[in-house]
């Protein structure tokens, strides 16, 4: 089946996770910068997040325009993704209003992983409904950027418990490795 309606969908479904998380930001009631210090977990988190829905619309993108065509399991993977995707708003609010606190980032970072766990699947999906033979294998590869994510993830996670800031390294790591476009498909659609 086509793929344009998985396409806008899934752009229509980020879209309004943007704007969640941007509704979610208050305005201070003072009138120097001082009055936004106590924001600066809020605004650190939605940066950070911001950046992250980027990195998979991004991602999504390149990897649909590497698809010919879709199925139901696509669909439903698709969903999957968006599913958690659309958890982050409310993670990211959580981290951000209580300053980082160990129980609000792991839960952060479990939805960051569960996020990249339904991207991984859904990937798979696709490259083995297009065959092993179809570009999209050959440009995704080994995934080693899925593989240190996921690693950096559960690392991230684990260090919530013990050290939010470096709970908060991994995090930012993770998204400094994708921040950097993932020309591996673009490059092979660009051949073909």
């Amino acid at each position: 089946m086509n793929k344009t309606r998985l396409e806008a969908f899934s752009d229509g479904v980020l879209a309004i996770i943007i704007t969640i998380m941007v509704l979610e930001l208050k305005v201070p009631h003072g009138t120097d910068f001082a009055a936004l210090k106590p924001m600066l977990s809020v605004f650190l988190s939605y940066i950070l997040s911001f950046i992250y829905i980027g990195i998979y619309w991004n991602n999504h993108h390149h990897l649909l325009q590497a698809a010919k065509k879709v199925n139901g399991k696509i669909l439903w993977a698709n969903l999957h993704l968006l599913f958690w995707l659309s958890l982050i708003p409310f993670t990211t609010g959580w981290m951000g209003e209580n300053h980082f606190a160990s129980h609000p980032t792991a839960l952060y970072g479990l939805n960051l992983l569960l996020a990249a766990i339904s991207y991984t699947i859904l990937q798979s999906l696709i490259i083995k409904h297009h065959g092993k033979e179809h570009f999209l294998a050959d440009a995704v590869g080994k995934d080693w950027k899925g593989k240190v994510s996921l690693i950096l993830y559960v690392v991230g996670i684990i260090a919530s418990f013990f050290t939010e800031w470096l709970a908060g390294i991994c995090f930012v790591i993770v998204a400094l490795i994708w921040l950097i476009p993932d020309k591996r498909i673009e490059k092979v659609i660009d051949k073909d």
